[in-house]
């Protein structure tokens, strides 16, 4: 089956098809009324299995973009313009993040206070994050998308 081209938008491909769900909302993808199409567990032969996201007439900030590569850190994007890939762009984990993850300390203010959460990055090839308030770190393994 072939999934159809869109006119304008973006395409995020090569996300873990485990993690496909998690990028859909960590960019909010669940709440906007624009065409969304989906593929997942797609042949790949660098990440064994793949999803890819399309989205019409939708276009996003670098920064946006980049906190996916907390948990998709080899998604690419494509910007198309008229059905023509206009930019390539890799994702970058970000140095600071805001209000995406949960801090894995149960005491942290954050996990019982109406408080965002804010972490540094101390490790962006293993994704480790500093939180800013109890300066607890978060490693990939315990990483929780809020």
């Amino acid at each position: 089956m072939v999934v159809s081209a869109i006119q304008n938008g973006t395409v995020i491909d090569h996300v873990p098809a485990k993690q496909l769900f998690k990028v859909i909302q960590i960019l909010g993808l669940d709440h906007i009324d624009n065409q969304i199409t989906f593929g997942t567990n797609l042949e790949s032969k660098k990440l064994g299995r793949k999803a890819i996201i399309k989205i019409s007439n939708k276009f996003f900030k670098d920064d946006d973009i980049n906190r996916i590569a907390l948990v998709a850190p080899d998604a690419k994007l494509n910007i198309i313009r008229d059905y023509e890939v206009v930019e390539k762009k890799v994702v970058e984990v970000p140095d600071t993040i805001l209000g995406i993850a949960k801090c894995m300390n149960p005491k942290c203010i954050t996990n019982f206070e109406h408080v965002t959460t804010r972490f540094r990055v101390v490790s962006k090839k293993n994704v480790a994050l500093k939180c800013y308030y109890c300066e607890k770190i978060t490693d990939q393994e315990n990483l929780q998308i809020i």
